[in-house]
């Protein structure tokens, strides 16, 4: 007996996705007429019966969108969130979030669950570790999914992936330091080995090597306790050292504390940049340069790209990056 087309078979002629087949079928007004002309015709071809007394007991999750964040507790990945969930919002979606606490068994689990609720595609900004436990289930069930923010997956062309421009951020950092007139210049913060911390120190290390300066690198937790003893130890161990690249505003932030408890004087004697523009920037003491990625943009942006690949079966590139660019504030000015 021939086996009756299905959805997935549908979907693969008309060359978009499963959940724009099944927008069509709801008559959803979110996808475009021709994408709408081209299904149908597909359908008809192919001998497509719509089963609706089944699609029916799945309606009710039509249009939620996994979002699976490993720190929310950040403010950087907090701001993500709300844009992203805002956009999808507006455009009739509602979004699933998970913070994952960089728990890789944690994430694994709600994946897992938001599958079997119904999700219609996923972002993850994942956390490290036990990959195939996340992503496999997904590919599995041919679900749309992105990495945002850090690329644990090499194969994206199933898991596309988009961050802010990092190396360019880092670079542009770096030869701000230098031009100040930091002579020796730390990166600081970040987790050893991970991706995402390579990338935000390549700039650095490529400018340094450009000048002909020796890199210092402090790797730890991005976070404000790291900083803070960052800061000690730098003026302990390290006294030569004027200037400082931080994984991560966190760090930064941490390490103005640091030296205002040691009494050093953060613009004139030290120089701070950090990484992201978090609100709490421009509002510390002295204000903190940083490399601005525009998180809520970007959040937008990727709402766009995720229902562009839902509805008309755009599947994004491979690798996105997003333009950054550095706001200088009081932390970081130049010397007279």
């Amino acid at each position: 007996m021939e086996r009756r087309p299905t959805i997935i078979d549908v979907a693969r002629a008309a060359g978009v996705s499963k959940s724009t087949v099944s927008l069509v079928l709801r008559n959803s007004p979110q996808v475009r007429e021709e994408t709408r002309a081209t299904v149908r015709e597909v359908m008809a071809n192919i001998g497509y019966v719509y089963n609706r007394s089944a699609a029916n007991m799945r309606s009710a999750n039509a249009g939620l969108i996994g979002l699976v964040i490993n720190d929310l507790r950040n403010p950087f990945f907090t701001e993500f969130a709300t844009s992203l969930q805002m956009a999808l919002s507006a455009r009739g979606y509602a979004a699933v979030v998970a913070n994952t606490d960089e728990n890789p068994a944690l994430q694994a689990q709600v994946v897992s669950a938001m599958i079997e609720h119904g999700v219609s595609a996923f972002i993850i900004s994942p956390a490290y570790g036990e990959e195939a436990s996340t992503f496999g289930p997904i590919a599995r069930a041919g679900i749309p999914a992105m990495q945002v923010l850090r690329m644990v997956m090499p194969n994206v062309d199933v898991f596309p992936f988009a961050a802010p421009d990092y190396l360019k951020g880092s670079r542009l950092a770096t030869e701000h330091l230098l031009a100040t007139g930091a002579k020796r210049i730390a990166f600081v913060g970040g987790l050893e080995g991970s991706a995402v911390t390579s990338e935000r120190m390549s700039g650095y290390l490529e400018v340094l090597a450009r000048a002909g300066v020796e890199p210092l690198v402090i790797s730890g937790r991005a976070s404000r306790a790291f900083g803070r003893e960052a800061a000690q130890r730098l003026t302990r161990d390290y006294p030569q050292v004027d200037g400082a690249l931080c994984f991560n505003d966190l760090v930064a932030l941490g390490m103005l504390s640091g030296c205002a408890e040691i009494g050093r004087a953060v613009g004139p004697d030290f120089k701070i940049v950090g990484f992201d523009d978090i609100e709490d920037c421009a509002q510390a003491y002295p204000p903190l340069s940083t490399v601005r990625c525009d998180v809520a943009g970007f959040g937008e942006r990727m709402a766009t790209t995720l229902l562009e690949w839902l509805e008309d079966g755009i599947v994004p590139p491979p690798s996105i990056r997003t333009p950054v660019e550095l706001i200088i504030r009081g932390s970081s000015q130049p010397l007279g």
